[in-house]
Parts: C-alpha cells; sequence; structure tokens
C-alpha cells in the first residue's frame, strides 16, 4: 500500500465564485488543465513548441504568472494551485487577455513534477508559499528534501529556481534545505541580490500586503547544478 503523502495546503476554496469565474472555471479550465498521465514532455501541451517551460508553484492570485506570460509570449507557463478561487482569477486574466501560453493544474505541484520529463523545465517560481509557522506543521512546508529532489529532476541544468518570503525563518529553513540537499547554487553575491526584488520579477498580491503590513520580503536565486559543475 501506498504511503499517504504529508499535506501542503489547507482549504481548497473560499468565497462562493462569481458567475463569470465559475462559467470560466467550467469552460475556460478544461481547455487549459493538464492531464498528468500523458504529460512527459510539457512542450507538447502547446500548439506552437515555446522556447522554454517555465512553472510556478502555488500561484496564488495568478497576477505573477499573468504578467510573466504576457512578457514572454515565446516560454510555455504552467501553473498548480490547489486553491480554486484562486485558479478562477487567474481564468480571467488569462481570458481578457487572451493568453494562449499558460497551463493549469488544480491540485499538488508533487504530481505535476512527477509526471513532468526530466530536465523538462528551465524556471520555478515559488513566490510566498505557506509558511505553516507552527512548529507541529513545519512538516507541511513545500521546501523539503522530497520536493528538491523533485525538482531538481524537472529543472534542466542551469535552470533556476526562484524562491520569496517575507517570514524569516521559512528564507532560513530554505536555505538550509537547499544547500544540505546540493543540486542547486544559490546565485546571491551581496545583501541586494536578496533584498532587492529582481526587475523581471513582478510584484505579487501577496509581497504588497506583507510591505503595507511591515514585513521586507526576501528574493532568493538559485541555479540547478549542471554535471561539470
Amino acid at each position: 500500500m501506498q504511503k499517504p503523502r504529508r499535506l501542503l495546503y489547507g482549504r481548497r476554496q473560499g468565497h462562493k465564485l462569481r458567475a463569470g469565474q465559475q462559467h470560466l472555471v467550467e469552460t475556460l479550465l478544461p481547455r487549459l488543465a493538464i492531464d498528468l498521465k500523458t504529460l512527459g514532455d510539457p512542450r507538447r501541451l502547446f500548439d506552437a513548441a515555446p522556447d522554454d517551460i517555465w512553472l510556478e508553484i502555488g500561484f496564488g492570485g495568478g497576477e505573477h504568472l499573468a504578467t510573466q506570460a504576457a512578457a514572454h509570449p515565446n516560454i510555455g507557463f504552467l501553473g498548480c494551485e490547489p486553491f480554486v478561487n484562486g485558479v478562477a482569477k487567474l481564468l480571467v486574466q488569462i481570458d481578457r487577455a487572451g493568453l494562449d501560453n499558460i497551463r493549469l493544474h488544480q491540485g499538488d505541484a508533487r504530481d505535476l513534477l512527477d509526471a513532468l520529463a526530466p530536465g523538462s523545465v528551465g524556471r520555478v517560481f515559488l513566490l510566498f508559499p505557506d509558511p505553516w509557522p507552527k512548529t507541529r506543521h513545519h512538516k507541511r512546508r513545500f521546501v523539503s528534501q522530497e520536493t528538491l529532489d523533485q525538482l531538481a529532476q524537472a529543472v534542466r541544468p542551469g535552470g533556476e529556481l526562484r524562491i520569496a518570503t517575507d517570514i524569516p525563518d521559512y528564507c532560513r529553513w530554505t536555505l538550509q534545505h537547499i544547500r544540505r540537499h546540493g543540486a542547486f547554487e544559490w546565485l546571491a553575491k551581496g545583501p541586494a541580490d536578496w533584498r532587492q526584488r529582481p526587475a523581471d520579477w513582478p510584484e505579487t498580491r501577496y509581497e504588497q500586503k506583507a510591505i503595507r503590513q511591515g514585513r521586507i520580503p526576501v528574493y532568493l536565486r538559485f541555479r540547478r547544478h549542471s554535471a561539470s559543475d
């Protein structure tokens, strides 16, 4: 019998969706949904083969993902989010902007990572993940040796992993786990590299809220080691 996976997220739906959002969930989402059983090379999900594949894990309201997709029409984007209200918000943005380079998995990102062909992703975003602040809940944090194994398998050598958090303990947790794992190199050369958001890193709604409440975000960039490193 397969051992049940630890839960990494909480509730899957909040308030009732608006009529327009519900319509998009019923009509647009099925066209963008990723079939994990046949996934393999994610480039095949798109009508025209993209130059690269970028993945956002837990995209929240989808503003970062939609902005990146609009700015990089030659990139194929994969988005994972179990919270249906967040998926609905992103669908509205996709519909309004006419974005055709996003595909979605409404569920556990680990299942998507398992289904991806090795080395098929060039960049991964994990922006302001749930910090699960209570010690007894730390096992629910997304960054772990298990998920780093999956990310190391999915990200091509030289690919990039971007993580943002406004929780100092989660920052320490992330750096400790990634250094221990060894597949990714932290790219920071000085304090400005983690204190200042890069110009090509769109601001998220959660980030704005954190700053208003006096929390200071950090922006961590890691490169996937290659065999020659």
